[in-house]
């Protein structure tokens, strides 16, 4: 009985040191997402069921992206990306990337700028982490839970999510609602790889119609950090209003089970509205109080009623 008690406790041990390896492991992971970048994106549509679709163009682009990571505690991590272009003189505060450890609360994409407070089972999100992407204005993007799979010396997490258009079709395209995104995440030997495995639909009260699907590669290639140097100085002195910006949206996704943005008040975007008062909290020094008061009364204009 000793000898199985003994065996018991050995098991147990050897469980517990795992799952806490499999947890590092998976830390380790997201943290490698950040560094400094050459990024290039290609899109291309692949399939359509409407034998009369005419498939658009492929798209293909690069730039540079340094992302930083804001928060690490055991549970959260936080990255922003930052695009550099025209060498290092033009910056434009890009996407944001909060992974949640086992986190029961996630936003979901309905269909015209609306998102749905959803809360999962502790069984739905075991042993998981949720990709929360923020758009350029720290509104909400997409958010999708998924496992961290490290095997023979790879590092891997899948998920699938709705999220509404892409940005470099946003302005182009009607023709479709919801891009239902499958993505990859995997580790490289430079970088990182993200990969897609997209589905673009027309969501409707009558359910959802396949348009055409996609294929998408984000290729992420380290590169040398010395090319970053305004980018760097240019985050040191606007991170104190997006940090503000951040806990302002927090505490607006407290307070609402539905979030639903108006796309333009006064003819202006909401990123435009963001930027313009990041500059402005910079320029004239604002305090943390100023700038959520701004940022509160910006965000409430763009919130629709109801």
């Amino acid at each position: 009985m000793k000898k199985i008690n003994l065996l018991a406790i050995l098991l147990l041990s050897s469980f517990f040191a795992f799952a806490q390896n499999k947890f590092e492991q998976d830390r380790n992971a997201i943290k490698a997402l950040a560094g400094f970048y050459k990024v290039t994106f290609n899109y291309a549509e692949t399939f359509s069921p409407d034998d009369d679709y005419k498939f658009h163009e492929r798209h293909r682009s690069s730039a540079k992206e340094w992302a930083v990571i804001l928060e690490d505690s055991p549970k959260k991590i936080v990255i922003q990306h930052l695009l550099v272009m025209r060498g290092d003189s033009m910056i434009i505060k890009h996407w944001r990337e909060d992974w949640t450890y086992e986190d029961p609360q996630i936003l979901t994409y309905d269909k015209n700028d609306t998102w749905k407070k959803v809360t999962l089972s502790g069984d739905e999100v075991k042993g998981k982490w949720t990709q929360k992407v923020y758009q350029v204005d720290d509104s909400p993007r997409y958010q999708a839970i998924g496992t961290w799979v490290h095997v023979d010396g790879k590092h891997q997490w899948q998920s699938k999510s709705d999220s509404p258009l892409p940005r470099r079709e946003y302005s182009e395209r009607s023709d479709y609602n919801v891009l239902n995104r499958g993505n990859t995440l995997y580790l490289t030997a430079d970088g990182w790889m993200f990969e897609q495995d997209n589905k673009k639909i027309v969501r409707s009260e009558s359910g959802d119609k396949l348009l055409a699907m996609e294929k998408g590669m984000e290729q992420f290639i380290k590169t040398d950090p010395k090319s970053f140097g305004y980018a760097q100085s240019w985050w040191k002195q606007q991170e104190k209003f997006w940090k503000d910006a951040r806990e302002t949206w927090d505490a607006v996704f407290a307070e609402n089970s539905v979030i639903k943005l108006t796309p333009k008040v006064d003819n202006k975007l909401l990123y435009e509205r963001f930027f313009a008062l990041g500059d402005q909290s910079v320029k004239e020094n604002w305090s943390s109080e100023k700038n959520k008061e701004g940022i509160k009364k910006v965000i409430l204009a763009y919130l629709a009623k109801g």
